[in-house]
């Protein structure tokens, strides 16, 4: 594995975890549903659901799984739906997380599933964005960490499926 150069550390990750979810908790109802795009998010979803329960909030959880990637760090430019919902949406407020967001190509395409699937309400959550890569116009209603053009892993972060354990959020140049 090559070395890793920490961005933000494992205090600056949780203390903004808990600031997202303050935040999330006065736009959404209680029994809103999240929707984490596997398999980057799986962590940030799991602190975030908790920072939102400690607030009162009680969000069911769902996941999906695209792909785009594969084990390059460059996106193919189609995402496929590989793993689809298991819960009906139509009519919930839904908030889908999501690990980074670079081309904006994966976010989108999950937004429109939502939407085309009924949910009334379709927010983004984003632990790091990357606008200066973006290609597709999306739209992130909650950011972790704003970063440049350099390769991120950690915190559930892959690169070619390793660096996905650190508690921290580094770059691997």
């Amino acid at each position: 594995m090559a070395p890793v150069r920490k961005l933000f550390d494992e205090d600056a990750v949780a203390r903004r975890v808990g600031e997202l979810s303050a935040e999330i908790a006065t736009t959404y109802p209680p029994n809103m549903i999240m929707i984490g795009i596997l398999t980057g998010a799986f962590v940030f979803m799991a602190d975030l659901m908790r920072a939102l329960d400690r607030l009162g909030l009680s969000p069911g959880v769902e996941f999906i799984r695209l792909g785009s990637y594969g084990h390059s760090k460059e996106s193919a430019g189609e995402v496929r739906l590989l793993s689809d919902l298991h819960t009906d949406v139509d009519g919930r407020a839904v908030l889908l997380v999501d690990d980074i967001c670079d081309t904006g190509r994966s976010l989108a395409f999950a937004q429109d599933l939502l939407r085309s699937r009924g949910a009334v309400k379709v927010g983004t959550c984003v632990l790091v964005d990357k606008p200066s890569r973006r290609i597709v116009d999306v739209e992130i209603d909650f950011i972790g960490f704003t970063v440049p053009d350099v390769f991120v892993v950690g915190y559930g972060i892959d690169y070619a499926d390793q660096y996905r354990h650190l508690p921290y959020i580094g770059t691997v140049d």
